[in-house]
């Protein structure tokens, strides 16, 4: 649902312009995923593929046919970039087939994102984000694993393989020269505690290193990260120097880390009656870190954000006016925009078959009722 469209979304909003195709009639899978304006679920409503598709052209082709392929080759004739993410065992029915489709188009690239890549023994499996996420080694480090708590493996919230996945591809495509498996890539420096410390990596923010966990202030929650003796002693004074803090058992990190459990509840009582604004000014002041933990009603209301014109409202003929997202970078010469909706299932059938295609409102027509288009 995410992958391809997220690559092609960082290139639709700097200005490229991309033709998304859906299968006819049932559409992409991302528009019966919400959420929904109102919660009613609606094809055209999906918060997911409105946010994902901004900028596109959309059409509609049925790749299963001959006459689907055809003309998805005829399309890609004079087209710079194919993207997709079917998986191997079906690139080829859905006319994926890059030595016919570059004999024809010599400068043309296409970027396959799928689970495992086009070659070794995974190539063909199927998978859903669950699986990736695991099968990456990151499940292991955001749940529970060796060492660790006593937590089974957790995969991230959302579709977030999917989004890594079509930042790579984005990448790939405009350079076309990348080659990085993007899930494993972003394992920090898990990989050098075994070949290195003889460690297997284990659940981030566990010990020996603490406080960096979160806390319950009275209207939210923070983010506390004193590691450092300096930045624990300074958080120390801002709570008043409670004699606890003195006691032998939390005299330094490596005995804060060992009597986490009781530490943290004290801690805990004290931040309670605190506001998360009152405990982040005061901590920014004295250089200790810690932050809020936003909500998404936060980052919609955030002054920051707006200065920045980070959201953009877009008006839908179905969906309405909304705000989306923007984007996370700043280009002086070639600025990110968001100027056209997410397209209607098949809205540009007429403009692009008809119009840059030529093919006319009969031959149209012919082909809805086939439901090649």
């Amino acid at each position: 649902m995410v992958s391809a469209a997220y690559a092609t979304k960082l290139m639709a909003d700097l200005g490229a312009d991309v033709i998304k195709i859906e299968p006819p009639r049932r559409g992409d899978s991302a528009r019966r995923r919400g959420p929904f304006p109102g919660g009613t679920a609606h094809p055209e409503k999906s918060g997911l593929f409105l946010y994902l598709n901004t900028n596109k052209r959309g059409i509609t082709l049925d790749l299963s046919q001959p006459r689907g392929r055809d003309l998805l080759t005829t399309l890609v004739n004079d087209a710079d970039l194919l993207v997709h993410n079917f998986m191997p065992p079906q690139m080829l029915t859905a006319g994926m087939d890059f030595d016919a489709l570059s004999a024809r188009n010599r400068e043309l690239i296409m970027v396959s994102i799928t689970p495992f890549g086009l070659t070794g023994p995974h190539r063909d499996y199927h998978a859903t984000d669950l699986t990736l996420w695991n099968a990456s080694g990151l499940a292991a480090l955001n749940g529970g694993g060796p060492g660790s708590d006593d937590l089974p493996p957790l995969k991230a919230f959302g579709q977030q393989s999917e989004f890594q996945g079509g930042l790579n591809a984005a990448v790939a495509g405009m350079g076309a020269l990348l080659a990085q498996e993007c899930l494993a890539a972003i394992l920090e420096l898990t990989f050098e505690f075994w070949p290195y410390m003889g460690l297997v990596a284990s659940r981030l923010g566990h010990k020996p290193i603490q406080p960096l966990d979160f806390f319950e202030c009275r209207d939210g929650w923070i983010f506390l990260c004193c590691v450092e003796e300096h930045q624990w002693q300074t958080w120390v004074d801002l709570m008043g120097n409670p004699e606890w803090a003195r006691m032998e058992l939390f005299e330094n990190r490596l005995s804060r880390a060992a009597n986490w459990d009781a530490l943290k509840l004290l801690l805990q009582d004290w931040i309670k009656d605190r506001s998360v604004d009152e405990l982040y000014r005061s901590g920014q002041a004295r250089r200790v870190p810690l932050a809020p933990v936003s909500t998404m009603a936060d980052l919609l209301a955030s002054d920051h954000l707006k200065s920045r014109g980070f959201f953009a409202v877009l008006d839908h003929p179905e969906a309405g006016s909304l705000a989306y997202p923007g984007a996370p970078y700043k280009f002086s010469v070639t600025p990110w925009t968001i100027h056209r909706p997410a397209p209607l299932l098949g809205q540009h059938n007429d403009d692009v078959f008809g119009r840059e295609l030529g093919i006319a409102p009969a031959q149209l027509a012919a082909l809805r009722n086939e439901g090649v288009i």
